[in-house]
């Protein structure tokens, strides 16, 4: 199966989502080799389209598929009856499976926390479906701790009056969901978060970044023994690179002593430090 974009023809892999109101694919373009995947948002209720055409059109966003300013937003286009999302695909990791919070410091909790909030400011998704999407968990966590969305979104339950206030409660509670694993320790950040969502205070995520920074364990700075230890670490190869020669060094002269004591009876290099004791000064020890 593809769908035709004005440019682009889009040929289906694999089904990720069917649902009455929309289903959800990915896709590759027909003709490329170069590896990329993407997510096909394919809306079948005209209802459901007519609702995101005027989310998209209140944030002064185009529709027709000639331009598309969401940031996410690869391609969108119509084809039959069916109107078209296409998103980057990025494998699946989804954060409640490969976030290990006994594994993790409270600050690396917090910065994945920071990261969640930066990824949902930054994807400039209409409110909306950016709160679909967090409702959803449609929320991934990479190896090196940032945050990625994936774009499977069931939009059955879309509504238009969703608003940032609504997207950063619902990314609050997410958060604390990470924080809550290190609750037992000194977080301030849980603390805090905890009790203004739990009014619903937050209205937009520039406060709930706030309130997380200024809350946010310090890093403390290392002992100067930890300091010590963690340079002999780093140079150990040089260190023993330069012992070895050292003790190489050492054993020539242990054995060259050893062979003029066997020849000469005694070392004569030890005579010289010896004979320059017998005379102090104008006086001869020896008288």
């Amino acid at each position: 199966m593809t769908f035709k974009s004005r440019d682009t023809s889009y040929l289906v892999i694999s089904t990720i989502l069917r649902t009455a109101v929309n289903d959800v694919y990915t896709a590759r373009p027909e003709g490329k080799d170069d590896g990329r995947e993407y997510t096909l948002l394919v809306l079948k209720d005209h209802e459901t389209v007519k609702t995101l055409m005027e989310i998209r059109s209140d944030r002064h966003l185009p529709h027709d598929g000639s331009e598309v300013s969401d940031s996410v937003i690869v391609d969108a286009f119509t084809n039959g009856n069916a109107y078209i999302l296409v998103f980057p695909y990025r494998q699946e990791r989804p954060l409640d499976k490969f976030f290990v919070g006994e594994a993790y410091s409270l600050t690396r909790c917090e910065d994945i926390c920071t990261n969640l909030m930066l990824t949902c400011i930054a994807c400039g998704l209409p409110y909306p479906v950016l709160y679909l999407i967090l409702d959803q968990g449609l929320i991934n966590l990479a190896k090196d701790d940032s945050i990625y969305l994936s774009y499977g979104v069931d939009l059955q339950d879309l509504d238009r009056a969703k608003t940032e206030r609504d997207c950063a409660v619902k990314c609050a509670d997410i958060m604390l969901s990470v924080l809550e694993t290190k609750s037992d320790q000194k977080n301030i950040s849980y603390e805090l978060l905890s009790k203004k969502s739990a009014n619903q205070s937050y209205s937009r995520f520039t406060e709930l970044y706030r309130d997380l920074r200024i809350a946010a364990t310090p890093i403390k700075k290392r002992q100067f023994l930890v300091r010590i230890k963690s340079f002999f670490y780093r140079n150990a190869d040089r260190f023993f690179g330069i012992l070895f020669w050292v003790s190489l060094i050492l054993g020539i002269i242990a054995l060259i002593l050893l062979v003029t004591h066997l020849v000469w009876g005694d070392v004569p290099f030890f005579r010289l430090f010896f004979n320059s004791f017998k005379n102090i000064g104008t006086e001869s020890l020896q008288q």
